[in-house]
């Protein structure tokens, strides 16, 4: 059993560990999304869809400051074991002050501030810094 979400967030932590300047992932929505999200707050620089031998797969760049990546570090939070829900009221006390807080919520994928902002909880995916 795979779990995309984790996956994805994993993927892009060692790539950006061992200094990779892209990485391509089999194509699903959710990875889209979230890397959308990534793309907006500074940790991405792009994604690109592209089909090969009649399979999608999603081509992201990483973003590096100085020859830093933008990426340091990843926490799973909800698992397939472990489902982590939280309501828009506990999302400042989840979130933490260095971290950003990625949530899947009836509105869509989100950071933590958007959802608070839009007084709105959901499924607690995972945190990146």
């Amino acid at each position: 059993m795979n779990y995309t979400v984790g996956d994805f967030a994993i993927q892009l932590k060692n790539a950006a560990l061992a200094r990779k300047k892209e990485i391509t992932t089999p194509y699903a929505n959710i990875k889209k999304s979230i890397a959308k999200v990534l793309i907006k707050e500074g940790f991405l620089d792009s994604v690109k869809e592209e089909t090969v031998d009649d399979k999608k797969r999603l081509v992201v760049t990483l973003r590096y400051q100085r020859r830093k990546p933008a990426i340091t570090d990843v926490s799973l939070v909800s698992k397939p074991s472990l489902r982590v829900y939280i309501g828009a009221a506990e999302i400042g006390s989840k979130q933490g002050r260095a971290s950003l807080a990625i949530l899947s919520t009836n509105g869509g994928i989100m950071t933590g501030y958007s959802a608070m902002k839009k007084k709105l909880g959901g499924e607690l995916l995972f945190k990146i810094w």
